[in-house]
């Protein structure tokens, strides 16, 4: 039956800036995933090793703070190098058990020099292959500090079944002509993936679904203060004014009319699983396709650079 598939969304905590151990958490969550029958499981915003959540604590933006420096340092080192396969485990469960998955990543790639980090979603498919790793394109906020805007080269959607699936960082979501690149590709199957907490994603995820008569997978982390490893540098400093409660959950599912398939949820950890029916994708498009019937494209054009950036070009 290629018109339904099994979802599963991952709402869980990292073991925090622990890439290893948060790497392990992870098979295990995908192993739960599997046992509840689950095709396509998505995980959260930089989930491995997790979120930047010392700069809002710690005065971030101070210049050349010995305490800021140090932490970004701790982060680089469990950030994760795709190309010296710190990813296989994943991609070998994904190909073992013919499930696809959606994996929020702090990526420190070699082709901008090893050392600078990008908030990535990396896309594995059910034969374990990584198709797609979209760097997200602008940071927010106090998260520019730390990861560095990326590039369109992973504006691109995947074939599911009979699915098309796409996915975009946190407020990506909220750019418009992100969101209309994956609708020109025929997304109706769009991962939304957030660091975590409902203020994020109880408005956007129905209004992408309506808007691209598509479900909306919101999928976002935990994370709460007696997360935080004892071996955190400068721990004491991040506690200081920390609050209880950094990232609340509030994953959800929007179906293509917009409405509710499950509300967002919040306060725990847990993997939340629907069965979605592509048919519904095609009674929606009947009276708005904003790609298709309700476009005018001799009118109004998007133009996308899916080039990968680099500062260098080499001609051996």
């Amino acid at each position: 039956m290629q018109h339904l598939i099994n979802v599963a969304l991952a709402q869980i905590s990292p073991i925090w800036l622990d890439k290893k151990a948060t790497l392990d958490k992870i098979l295990s969550t995908l192993e739960d995933a599997k046992k509840q029958d689950a095709e396509l499981v998505v995980f959260g915003e930089g989930l491995l090793p997790g979120y930047p959540f010392w700069l809002a604590l710690t005065d971030g933006a101070a210049w050349n703070k010995k305490e800021v420096k140090e932490l970004h340092r701790h982060y680089v080192l469990n950030s994760i190098r795709i190309e010296d396969g710190e990813l296989d485990a994943v991609c070998a469960f994904a190909k073992a058990n013919s499930i696809a998955i959606y994996l929020g990543i702090i990526e420190r790639p070699q082709d901008r020099g090893g050392h600078s980090v990008y908030a990535s979603m990396v896309y594995i498919n059910q034969n374990g292959s990584i198709e797609s790793v979209h760097r997200k394109l602008q940071p927010t906020y106090d998260e520019r500090l730390t990861w560095s805007p990326g590039d369109g080269n992973g504006l691109v959607t995947h074939k599911l079944k009979d699915f098309t699936v796409s996915g975009l960082n946190c407020w990506e979501n909220w750019m418009p002509l992100p969101r209309a690149a994956m609708y020109a590709q025929g997304t109706n199957l769009h991962v939304a993936c957030w660091p975590g907490s409902d203020h994020n994603t109880k408005d956007i995820t129905r209004f992408i679904a309506r808007e691209g008569r598509t479900y909306v997978l919101s999928v976002s982390s935990m994370m709460f203060k007696e997360d935080f490893p004892a071996n955190t540098p400068h721990l004491e400093a991040i506690l200081d004014k920390c609050p209880d409660v950094l990232a609340n959950g509030g994953s959800c599912i929007a179906g293509p009319d917009g409405e509710w398939i499950i509300e967002p949820q919040i306060g725990k950890e847990e993997i939340i699983t629907a069965t979605l029916d592509f048919n519904r994708v095609l009674e929606e498009r009947q009276n708005f396709d904003a790609v298709g019937h309700y476009s005018r494209p001799d009118v109004t054009q998007l133009h996308v650079n899916r080039e990968r950036q680099s500062t260098v070009r080499f001609k051996d």
